[in-house]
């Protein structure tokens, strides 16, 4: 009996898949094929095709040319979306639920059970959402607003709605992007007590760790066609990290200059600040001209709530601060930018760009001041000056005129990243600045963090990758918003984890 013969039937299969948009390819070759019960990734760089083929395997749109099948059978007609929904649903970086909803609201929206005379039964609605939850141990009360819920939970939400179709194949797309190391060790213990009951999953990551972690195999797509399926035991990160580049590309975090000496000027100084929602207490905080520090912490230490306050986003209930010699304003976005300082905020879709506007109105919005007089801009003023900044942060673009929603997820960070240091500032914020990103566009994003300290710059780093952090000078931990330990660069993984989850080491 042949290998094949011994190999169970595959859940998934796509063969073949191509697809255009005019004169642009998003798929040349797309193959997948998925067993049943296993975590399968998809991986590649932005623009690499994986929405595109997502959105296939979803029944969102069909393929120019090739075929889908589920369990060996062809997938449904488009048109058939109930059909769709026992074979497959996608649970999004972002929440599809609907926050004004109870949980039991969002599981059986559109087909709440109904009563006498055609009503909605809530008496059955919470019977129903409560058997929900129960069979695939999503632990949450049905009654609850499902905008209380916190990430995770709001995901388990999805994916037992999902279940309750009879689909037995989800798609997770980026899961992990909003939740904390703890969060993220619940959903993939979730993710394996679901395989377990015969549940498989497409997950989908830039955080290549994540794919070691949790799955089985992986497909590696790349430039719009499929490069590779491989078990993921018998395929070395760097093998990986290949074939998503069609290159050798160095780890992020490799290269780390000299930090600057003892007696370089401290540009930023914060003295015992203390946020009005008691996120962060008494912290104090120092950064020289020329030193990149990171803060690390789980989702409630305070380090976002921290760093948004520099930018202008909240105002602290005590404590003060000062960049170059002069009081930082707190609570003003505007006054923030104008004492210089720049910001890549956490959520690049909400906060960080305009989807509507173009590349080049995203890239100069936080400096029209310096492009025009009087509230006029000149327009080829502008236009030569965001064609330089898509130069020097290599945006693949078609020029400042082409939308921001036409780029890729990487490009699109490259774009808020630009607007952060059009205005010189002397001190950059960072936040979360590679979530999302491929790997190339993360190892360019964090290039800028040399450049940035080359150019003097003050830089504060927060973020829950440990590659990001792995380019400071030196990382500060924040625990129940107290900044609780400090490491020079070279310090051991282990050890700022333990730190981060408030093990006492020492």
């Amino acid at each position: 009996m042949s290998t094949a013969d011994t190999l169970p039937r595959p859940l998934v299969t796509a063969e073949g898949i191509t697809k255009r948009y005019g004169p642009t390819v998003a798929l040349a070759d797309g193959r997948l094929t998925v067993l049943p019960g296993e975590s399968h990734a998809l991986v590649g760089r932005n623009g690499a095709g994986k929405s595109t083929l997502v959105s296939i395997l979803t029944g969102l749109q069909g393929p120019d040319s090739g075929t889908v099948a589920f369990d060996g059978a062809p997938a449904p007609p488009l048109a058939d979306r109930d059909a769709w929904r026992r074979k497959v649903a996608c649970v999004y970086q972002r929440p599809t639920v609907v926050p004004e909803l109870t949980v039991a609201e969002n599981l059986f929206i559109n087909r709440q059970p109904r009563g006498r005379g055609g009503f909605i039964s809530w008496r059955k609605l919470r019977a129903e959402a409560t058997d929900v939850l129960d069979t695939w141990d999503v632990r949450v009360d049905p009654e609850v607003s499902t905008r209380d819920l916190k990430v995770e939970d709001r995901q388990m939400v999805e994916i037992a709605r999902a279940l309750s179709f009879g689909a037995r194949f989800i798609v997770l797309d980026e899961p992990t992007a909003q939740l904390d190391n703890r969060e993220i060790d619940r959903l993939f213990t979730r993710m394996r007590t679901l395989q377990e009951s015969g549940v498989t999953f497409l997950f989908i990551s830039h955080h290549l760790q994540e794919v070691y972690e949790v799955c089985q195999t992986v497909t590696v797509l790349r430039d719009a066609r499929w490069i590779t399926t491989a078990p993921v035991a018998e395929l070395p990160r760097a093998a990986l990290v290949e074939a998503m580049a069609g290159e050798a590309v160095a780890e992020s975090g490799a290269r780390r200059t000299v930090p600057p000496p003892g007696d370089a000027p401290v540009r930023l100084r914060a003295r015992g600040l203390t946020g009005a929602d008691g996120s962060f207490t008494n912290v104090d905080l120092a950064i020289r001209r020329g030193e990149v520090v990171g803060l690390a912490g789980s989702s409630g230490s305070g380090k976002i709530e921290l760093a948004e306050s520099f930018a202008g986003l909240h105002t602290p209930a005590g404590g003060e601060a000062e960049l170059d010699g002069e009081r930082l304003p707190f609570g003003d976005v505007g006054a923030a930018l104008e004492a210089g300082v720049g910001c890549v905020p956490r959520d690049r879709h909400e906060q960080g760009m305009v989807a509507g506007m173009t590349i080049g109105d995203n890239a100069t919005m936080s400096v029209l001041g310096r492009l025009g007089r009087y509230g006029f801009v000149g327009t080829e003023r502008k236009r030569a000056f965001a064609g330089e900044l898509i130069e020097r942060l290599d945006i693949h673009a078609e020029g400042p005129e082409q939308p921001l929603s036409d780029l890729s997820g990487g490009n699109a960070q490259k774009v808020v990243m630009a607007r952060a240091l059009a205005s010189d500032p002397g001190l950059l914020v960072l936040i979360n600045p590679t979530a999302g990103v491929d790997v190339k566009s993360k190892e360019s994003l964090l290039a800028h963090l040399d450049s940035a300290r080359e150019d003097g710059t003050a830089v504060l780093v927060v973020s829950d990758e440990l590659d990001d952090l792995r380019r400071c000078d030196r990382v500060l931990v924040l625990f129940h918003g107290q900044v609780v330990a400090e490491y020079p660069a070279g310090w051991n993984d282990h050890e700022l984890i333990a730190s981060i989850e408030g093990v006492d080491h020492g």
